[in-house]
This record gives C-alpha cells, structure tokens and sequence, in this order.
C-alpha cells in the first residue's frame, strides 16, 4: 500500500468509495447524487490536502485535510480492519502535527472506538442539529 495526494483524475473514483463507505454506515440518509458528490470531491481535491491510499492502483480509501481539521477518512468498506485507516491517520498526524479536530456520528461506534484507540478524545457532543444528516456527532480532537 502507498499513499499519494489526490490529482483531479480521481474524483470519480474517489466520490464512488466515499458513496460505498458513507452507505455502509446504515444509519445515515443518502442525501445528495453522485454528480453532487463528485463536484464536491472535485472541490477538496483543489482546495484540500487529499491522500489516498492505494494498492496496485487500486483506491483503498482517502482523508482530506483543512488547515485544521481533518474533514475525511474513509476506507472502502472490504478494506475496513486491515490497517488503511490507521495508515491514513498516521499520515494526517505528519501533516498536521500540532493536532487537528474532526467530526464523528455519535452512533459510529467503529469509528469513534478506532479514534480513541488512536489517542483522540472528545470535545464536544451535539444534538445534529447542525449537519446535514441531523444525527447527533461528536467532535474529537487529536493532539501529541
């Protein structure tokens, strides 16, 4: 497995594996098309620090990165478990460390347990009222 930044060739496939990650999650509405996703893909890809995670060049998964928040991590759902999301996150503590924060769905438990087994702690929990999906989230922090 590598990683590499993300070029604009890859927001087709990069919007696919974010569409069959994010459906994986069962609990979450889908609420925007594929067309939608690609254009917003196509935007963190330009203005985003975006990594991916490849074999063979083959896309694994991705994360993308703000000047303080890590906005993305998703791993195509028959890679979960075999180490590209730690991978990943090992790479976005590099690149930012000073630390950053980042939002979890509160039911995540997969997530929000792999983050706390990485040295992340909560900051703050809210109702959803204020995303999109109006599922309650969590914000987590890392720091060194």
């Amino acid at each position: 497995m590598r990683l590499r930044r993300a070029t604009a060739e890859d927001t087709d496939a990069l919007a696919a594996l974010f569409r069959r990650s994010f459906g994986s999650i069962g609990f979450l509405p889908t609420l925007h098309t594929p067309e939608e996703d690609r254009a917003f893909f196509g935007a963190a890809i330009r203005d985003d620090e975006v990594w991916i995670a490849e074999d063979g060049g083959r896309m694994l998964g991705f994360a993308a990165l703000t000047e303080d928040m890590l906005s993305h991590l998703y791993v195509d759902p028959p890679e979960q478990g075999r180490g590209v999301g730690r991978a990943l996150f090992a790479h976005a503590r590099g690149r930012r460390p000073e630390g950053f924060r980042f939002w979890v769905f509160q039911r995540n438990e997969r997530a929000r347990r792999f983050y706390e087994q990485n040295g992340c702690g909560v900051v703050e929990l809210t109702d959803g009222s204020g995303n999109e999906e109006r599922e309650p989230d969590a914000l987590y922090e890392w720091r060194p």
